[in-house]
């Protein structure tokens, strides 16, 4: 639909859209990919930091999927930096279309700092929050009970914070985040 840089570019504030946020290089895109089934709507890439701006994907009715941009590292200059955390917390804080946020953790390396501020940004906005532990299928099935054990024990305070493991490679997941965005988005 549209890739704003600044928040007079988003489309108009009506209607339901469920966001998708993450570290960069956490695998966002491959997860926007698997979920709508769509194997090149969301640019993939392997270096971090390639969505620089806020992407909304029209959806039939005025429902829309938007890819924000990933925060934490990116070989881009912090001014830039700075700018998208300024806008994401602005969009999540101001967007009464926002339904619902997509939070995706890599499972090998999950709540960061960057990641508990956002899910405390979250939080304090009063908005649902479904954390996709990205990477799943690189973590033995102990190792993944214990990531989702520990991620649930600190989100549980939180208030609406659903923890789900994912994986794009092998679908782990996948049908459990659509139907998630489907209930949003109705």
């Amino acid at each position: 639909m549209t890739a704003a840089h600044t928040p007079d570019q988003w489309p108009p504030d009506r209607g339901s859209e469920v966001a998708f946020v993450g570290r960069s290089n956490v695998g966002k895109s491959s997860a926007i990919n698997a979920i709508t089934q769509r194997k090149a709507l969301a640019r993939t890439s392997r270096s971090p930091g390639r969505t620089q701006q806020i992407v909304f994907f029209q959806l039939p009715g005025e429902r829309r999927l938007v890819d924000l941009p990933g925060y934490g590292y990116a070989k881009v200059p912090a001014k830039l930096r700075n700018h998208w955390a300024s806008t994401i917390e602005k969009y999540i804080n101001t967007r009464a279309a926002l339904r619902g946020l997509i939070m995706l953790m890599d499972s090998r390396h999950p709540l960061t700092e960057l990641d508990r501020k956002m899910l405390h940004w979250c939080s304090s906005a009063e908005l649902s929050t479904y954390v996709l532990l990205t990477k799943i299928d690189k973590l033995s099935r102990n190792q993944m009970i214990s990531t989702q054990r520990s991620v649930n024990k600190e989100t549980v305070p939180l208030g609406d914070v659903t923890v789900q493991p994912f994986s794009a490679v092998d679908g782990t997941g996948v049908k459990e985040a659509r139907c998630q965005i489907v209930t949003w988005l109705e």
